[in-house]
């Protein structure tokens, strides 16, 4: 139902500057998009113009070109880093006589190979059928046909376009409702896992920025690291004990990309509830990338569009063995971590990190005695459930707690009776 590149298939990439020079990072990026789909690229080709052309984007001469490269050197499928409308798409298949896939399709395609978790191949397969719902017609004639005539089928009736369409409609309400149950079922959960809040951290940056290595060197899970783009797509949740005890939440979630599809940011709300909801952000960069600049700047962007711009961050300058640069931590004008440099490959200047990070959280969470009677049990239950209890000693009057809380939790602690909360 798909145009998904098929492993091994010879592509040819086609990437042209609009309004401006070319940029060969953007075309590295592109390649390591093609990749990453299991295309083997066999030929590139760039041009500039000033806008796109409204037939076939590339203009009628750079799509003769394409023609005549991918019949000679016999390739499966033209790629293009750009979006294409659905009527540019089938005249350039139309004419290459080939199958085309542009940017937002080939990243979809990625998607759809990543994806692991039930709910992830839901929103994957959503994107998609909304993505093709215009690409339908695909230059096919028989789409445009009346289903047949003949005895008892005359009369009323629709084309088979209509009925593909009908049925791709009926698709699309099936997986809403089953993502919405989903939804529902998650908040739940996670309902019940924050009837007493733990700080929670996610991870964002830029793909291939190396937060799966963070990930992974932060909580020690062996979560799956890949040098190539969008290698996470499916939210990972561990707990993560702070130097001084303190228990915090930590979630890898999907790496951005340059002019990330908006409807792939709609569609991965799985993964990037856990950024939105998060207490605080590590915002992961490639130090030794020479865009990191612009890196940074597309992913707060992306964390404006999913109403996460405003949540504080640490930024964690990563891969500093690749410059040979020590682990430092930058404090901002009140004194607070808002940039640590670590390699986690190697491990080095995590110490620190894990510092900035309690030292940023400490005004959220603090270290409290809570003293419960003895009929305060199902709190006391909740406390150790959420896994705030840092240590516990007898009491003749019930139980005797130190726990790390967040102010919102202490105070409705402090409104139970016969429930003391003090400072330790």
């Amino acid at each position: 139902m798909f145009d998904r590149p098929r492993t091994g298939e010879r592509a040819v990439l086609v990437r042209l500057a609009l309004g401006g020079p070319a940029d060969p990072e953007d075309l590295q990026e592109f390649t390591q998009l093609a990749l990453s789909a299991g295309a083997i690229p066999v030929a590139t080709l760039g041009g500039s113009r000033d806008r796109p052309d409204p037939r076939y984007f590339v203009g009628s001469g750079k799509a003769e070109e394409i023609r005549l490269e991918a019949l000679a050197l016999e390739a499966d499928l033209i790629l293009v880093d750009h979006p294409l409308s659905p009527s540019q798409e089938r005249n350039l298949e139309k004419l290459i006589g080939k199958r085309v896939l542009d940017r937002n399709g080939l990243i979809l395609d990625i998607f759809a190979q990543r994806a692991a978790s039930h709910e992830g191949k839901l929103e994957v397969e959503l994107a998609q059928l909304k993505h093709i719902a215009s690409r339908l017609v695909r230059g096919w004639t028989h789409l445009e046909r009346q289903r047949g005539g003949g005895i008892g089928n005359r009369g009323p009736g629709e084309t088979q376009l209509e009925t593909d369409r009908r049925l791709l409609g009926q698709r699309v309400r099936v997986l809403t409702a089953r993502l919405q149950k989903i939804q529902v079922q998650r908040e739940t959960g996670r309902s019940a896992r924050v009837a007493i809040p733990i700080p929670s951290l996610a991870l964002v940056g830029y793909t291939n920025a190396g937060k799966s290595t963070l990930f992974r060197a932060l909580t020690g899970e062996q979560a799956y690291v890949a040098d190539q783009l969008f290698a996470t797509l499916d939210p990972t949740v561990r707990r993560l004990a702070l130097p001084g005890g303190t228990q915090v939440v930590v979630a890898d979630t999907v790496g951005f990309i340059r002019e990330l599809p908006h409807e792939l940011v709609a569609a991965f709300k799985s993964t990037l509830t856990e950024a939105r909801e998060a207490t605080l952000l590590l915002h992961v960069v490639d130090a030794s990338d020479p865009r990191r600049d612009e890196h940074i700047d597309e992913v707060n962007r992306v964390l404006e569009e999913i109403g996460a711009g405003d949540l504080p961050q640490i930024r964690v300058y990563n891969k500093i063995d690749r410059l040979e640069l020590e682990p430092r931590t930058a404090l901002d004008e009140q004194g607070a971590p808002e940039a640590v440099w670590v390699s986690a490959a190697t491990g080095l200047g995590l110490e620190g990190l894990q510092q900035a990070i309690a030292e940023r959280l400490s005004c959220a969470v603090s270290r409290v005695r809570v003293r419960l009677p003895l009929t305060a049990g199902a709190a006391r239950a909740r406390l150790y459930a959420a896994k705030v209890v840092v240590a516990e000693s007898p009491s003749e009057e019930g139980f005797d707690l130190t726990v790390d809380l967040p102010p919102d939790e202490r105070a409705a602690l402090e409104r139970q009776d016969g429930v003391r909360v003090e400072a330790v």
